[in-house]
Parts: C-alpha cells; structure tokens; sequence
C-alpha cells in the first residue's frame, strides 16, 4: 500500500479580531450583549497569558420611540449604558458587523486596573456612542439582541 504523506505548512491564521470588530460577549454578567473591540493582544500580556481584547458594550440598549411621547420620556427611551471589559477571546462571538468609532483616545491601557478611571472612561465611551446612535447608522448594533 501506498502511504501518502501530507506536509504542513505553518500557514498562519488570519487575525480576523481587529479594533472596530462588533462581537457578541458569551459569559458573564454580560452575556448576550454587543461589544466592539477596542484593543487586541492575540498573544497575551504576560498578566493574561491568553488571547484576550479590552470592549466597550451596551449594558442597556436605548428603547423603541415614539412620536406620540413626551419630549421627557423620548430622551429617557433613546439613553444607552456602556460597560469596558477585559475579555478571553474563547467568550466572545465575532460578528460580520464593524463599527467605526474611535475609542482609542477614551480608553487608555490601565483603564480597567482602575475603577475611577474605568468609570471615566464609561462616561466617555457613552458619549460616543450616543452621538453615533443619533446619526441613525449601525442601527443593528443599537437594539437589543433578541434570542
């Protein structure tokens, strides 16, 4: 019998998590919400030696609006919440979807060491996000995930 033998090639895998990538967090206290990776570490840090990114996410989706609503209430509906986190790229979902919002200057390297600093960071990335929910674009990313 003939063997055959294949060689492998050490093809490398494509690094498809890239900033601005839309994922799906799949564990935790925010499991099931949307995040967009802000930074990647493929190899690890050597505090996480693992493939790990740092999010920002929706902890709370604005809500549907209506004409017919007070002025209050349509200001209430459309707010969102953001969470920053530290994720294991084996808890995230990637999505098709990007979104091209610069978190970069926000959130800083040490942002989720410090709880201070990751509640200004909040506040920031909220910001951001509220300005991108108003243009009326990516309106996928700003409702809730239905499952």
């Amino acid at each position: 019998p003939l063997s055959t033998r294949v060689v492998h090639t050490g093809a490398k895998m494509v690094k498809f998590l890239k900033p601005g990538k839309v994922v799906i967090l799949l564990t935790g206290r925010f499991a099931g919400k949307k995040a967009v990776i802000v930074k990647h570490h493929d190899d690890g840090t050597s505090s996480r030696p693992y493939g790990h990114a740092t999010v920002v996410g929706l902890s709370k989706e604005p809500r549907k609006v209506i004409k017919r609503q007070s002025l209050k209430k349509q200001a209430k509906r459309s707010t969102l919440k953001t969470f920053i986190k530290t994720v294991n790229y084996n808890h995230i979902m990637p999505t098709r979807y990007t979104l091209d919002v610069d978190f970069k200057s926000t959130v800083a390297a040490d942002v989720t060491e410090n709880a201070t600093k990751k509640v200004e960071a909040s506040k920031e990335c909220k910001k951001l996000l509220e300005e991108k929910f108003k243009t009326g674009k990516n309106r996928w990313f700003f409702s809730k995930l239905r499952f």
